[in-house]
């Protein structure tokens, strides 16, 4: 191994990049889910759109921000199938005798993931404007927006690592697929918070922190330059990240002596 710490943290950063697209289980599904998603749920949006207050007439809109969270979710599966499997199969172990550090492997396994995140994410906006999406903001905002959903993707990436540190494998960390999808439901992924009725439900959707990342996205699709939604967006995606990845970077350390 390159004995360069950039030469070790650029050449694990491919590796788990071409696992990654080799895995097309892993990849596919957070590519296309969102999409179909977005189509069927965008299809009976019309009505919704017709309530007053609500902030735009394109529902597609609306969700594009949304289907954009999801698919920065897939990272957890990503990054942990990639995490745990590494630990799994005594990876780790041999890496323990070289120099490399618990928190540049990590890094290099967040990059990796990192990339298909961008790359996914700029699909997204392209199929969402291509459908009659509208990004307010205007090009700069889509700019920003593919950082907001960069800086979303890392927070997913980093819990998924830690859950595959605690697992041991990269086999159970399928299920946080499904835990994302229902937290992402019971957000304010269909509807804005103070258009919900329902008073558990929107107090659900409040501490959802779902909802900040989805309004994060959603405020440069509808709303322009919305300073709070996206302080409030991407500083819990930048705690999520950093909390995570020092749990798992101390998990590792120990793993690794």
């Amino acid at each position: 191994m390159n004995p360069s710490g950039g030469g070790q943290f650029m050449r694990l950063a491919r590796r788990t990049l071409t696992r990654t697209l080799r895995q097309p289980a892993l990849v596919v599904p957070s590519f296309v889910f969102p999409l179909f998603m977005l189509a069927v749920v965008s299809a009976g949006g019309a009505d919704v759109t017709s309530i007053k207050g609500f902030p735009t007439d394109s529902y597609i809109t609306f969700m594009l921000g949304a289907m954009m969270v999801q698919g920065a979710s897939g990272a957890a599966t990503m990054a942990g199938t990639t995490l745990g499997t590494d630990i799994g199969t005594g990876f780790l172990s041999r890496l323990a005798l070289t120099p490399i550090t618990a928190s540049k492997l990590v890094a290099a396994n967040l990059t990796g993931v990192a990339v298909i995140g961008v790359v996914q994410a700029a699909i997204y906006l392209a199929v969402g404007l291509a459908a009659g999406a509208s990004v307010e903001a205007g090009i700069a905002g889509a700019v920003a927006l593919l950082g907001v959903c960069l800086l979303m993707t890392l927070a997913f990436g980093a819990i998924g690592s830690l859950a595959a540190v605690f697992a041991g494998s990269g086999e159970q960390i399928q299920g946080l697929v499904a835990v994302v999808l229902a937290l992402l439901f019971m957000s304010s992924m269909l509807m804005p918070r103070n258009l919900i009725e329902e008073d558990w439900f929107k107090t659900i959707a409040t501490y959802n922190p779902l909802s900040y990342l989805v309004e994060a996205n959603r405020s440069l699709l509808i709303s322009g330059w919305d300073g709070e939604a996206l302080a409030l967006g991407c500083g819990l995606a930048v705690a999520l990240t950093v909390v995570a990845l020092a749990a798992t970077v101390a998990r590792l350390r120990r793993s690794m002596v």
